[in-house]
């Protein structure tokens, strides 16, 4: 897996001032180019050291961002119901409008803006699609996939609940606890997703399979088949991460949200049974990362900023306060409740 350099990392996001070449003179970035990913990514595999002075923040495009994200929002709500009523998925604009606005969002590597606009509203079920995309999309470029395969896990990232578009809205909106049958039937949206999917013209059957796999849990003890490790295919697995997160993260019909260390703590306790640990990790690793000179607010009411990350506890940051230095490793009664945006 791939993993950046801090130094590289800052890069991201950011417009070069200049055209970057290669030590063998073969141009890298092109000026006024938006550094992503994968030019970081070429510039640490290519030894290129870039001043910060030559870069320069561009604001106006992660709240570009932010909007994509909101307009597509509403695209997503309308592309979902005609799938309810014609149970057909119109690939081509998913590919054409959608997807690409998802890699335009998780481009930025701005992990915080890219949560913040991601958090869901009013909307979830619409909004969590389009999450777990660009989640998913994130966590394909930290590992390395090829363009190709990146473009097939966010489609399929995009529509891996795509089968609760034949689960009744009374189940779907219920408040409160689902009754046993209840649940029963909302665990089938699975089937339902893979049923549709696998008659899609264009669409993979390993895409088809995220949706039926997603809640399968490396120990066995997921749905519908109680599938085990391998037998998970890995965008079944990289979407299973996504999802819990986005889930515990955002407001829910029938939960509030987590304080952001619970969620990130359950993962890191899930990672050694029911998630995959390596990508699990590898997710909590470069999210704190990219945390690192964030506001913070801790359990405890009080403000500060990450500072310094252990890379053997990754959710135990060194924070900066008025008054001093908290190491959250050693406050074990402490954690991080909310991201300041």
């Amino acid at each position: 897996m791939n993993t950046l350099d801090q130094s590289v990392r800052d890069l991201i996001g950011k417009k070069s001032s200049l055209d970057i070449y290669s030590n063998d003179g073969i141009l890298l970035v092109p000026a006024l180019d938006i550094i992503t990913y994968d030019h970081a990514l070429l510039l640490q595999q290519e030894g290129i050291s870039v001043d910060l002075g030559a870069v320069e923040d561009v604001e106006v495009n992660v709240k570009g961002h932010a909007e994509i994200i909101d307009e597509t929002v509403n695209e997503v709500r309308d592309l979902f119901g005609g799938i309810r009523k014609s149970r057909k998925i119109p690939l081509a604009r998913i590919r054409e409008e959608i997807v690409p606005n998802i890699h335009l969002a998780s481009e930025s590597y701005q992990v915080l803006k890219l949560f913040t606009a991601l958090q869901a509203k009013d909307d979830y079920t619409y909004r969590h699609n389009i999450a777990v995309g660009a989640i998913s999309n994130l966590i394909g470029k930290w590992i390395g996939l090829p363009e190709q395969e990146l473009l097939q896990l966010t489609t399929a990232a995009l529509l891996h609940d795509v089968g609760k578009m034949l689960v009744s809205r009374e189940i779907l909106n219920k408040p409160g606890q689902l009754s046993d049958e209840e649940f029963e039937e909302m665990k089938r949206h699975t089937i339902y997703g893979y049923e549709i999917l696998k008659e899609t013209l264009g669409i993979s059957h390993r895409q088809a399979l995220v949706a039926l796999q997603h809640h399968e849990r490396m120990d066995g003890s997921g749905y519908p088949f109680n599938l085990r490790r391998e037998e998970i295919d890995l965008f079944s697995r990289i979407v299973a991460v996504a999802d819990v997160f986005h889930a515990m993260s955002s407001n829910r019909v029938y939960q509030d949200r987590s304080p952001f260390y619970a969620v990130l703590e359950e993962m890191e306790r899930e990672m050694f049974a029911k998630l995959d640990p390596e990508i699990t990790y590898l997710f909590i690793e470069q999210t704190m990362y990219s945390l690192i000179g964030s506001k913070v607010l801790l359990t405890d009411g009080r403000e500060g900023s990450i500072v310094l990350v252990p890379g053997n506890d990754p959710t135990k940051p060194l924070v900066k306060l008025e008054s001093g230095f908290i190491n959250l490793r050693m406050e074990k009664s402490l954690g991080i409740d909310q991201i300041i945006p």
